[in-house]
């Protein structure tokens, strides 16, 4: 047995037209999925299956917390997130994309969603992530602030001076221009 084979969906032998799935993916699947986006957290996943004419749609809702790097200080943060998601499967002969559907082996009978559990959840995480105001590593933040020019990034203003040099290449550019 493989260590993602509980994320296995039968889809040929499916009694009813419906069915559902819960999980509770960890550090322990994320090591073993082992995608760059993210390594730790605590996810719920619930997946509905239903039975359509010649396919079946899977309707995924995932919510947690993950840990990721806060983009401003570098340390590790939770980051609660949520998200849902449809994927269409049918049976064929063998393993495929179709544009929205993805096909599978109707000699196999299932769908493996460990992959598709990790794409939604880090569809989930947002671009920038960064600790809440004065959360920060304060050891980082002080480095931050002696190399940054005017501005001040736990309160998330934008830079309030200018950079001396460039102060200095207008007025090269307003000299020329006299």
């Amino acid at each position: 047995m493989g260590r993602l084979d509980k994320y296995n969906v039968e889809l040929k032998d499916l009694k009813d037209q419906q069915a559902s799935y819960q999980w509770t993916v960890d550090q322990e699947f994320f090591a073993i999925v082992d995608g760059d986006e993210v390594q730790k957290g605590s996810v719920d996943v619930n997946l509905t299956v239903t039975r359509l004419t010649g396919a079946f749609k899977l309707e995924f809702q995932v919510a947690g917390n993950v840990i990721v790097t806060c983009d401003r200080c570098l340390d590790d943060m939770t980051l609660p997130i949520e998200n849902t998601g449809e994927l269409k499967v049918r049976l064929g002969e063998d393993f495929g994309d179709d544009g929205d559907v993805v096909i599978v082996p109707e000699s196999q009978g299932f769908v493996n969603v460990a992959w598709y559990i990790y794409e939604f959840i880090a569809l989930a995480i947002p671009i920038k992530h960064v600790h809440a105001p004065g959360k920060c590593n304060k050891g980082m933040m002080d480095k931050y602030e002696e190399f940054s020019v005017g501005n001040d990034p736990e309160d998330g203003s934008e830079p309030s001076g200018t950079d001396p040099r460039w102060d200095e290449l207008n007025n090269i550019i307003e000299n020329d221009n006299d």
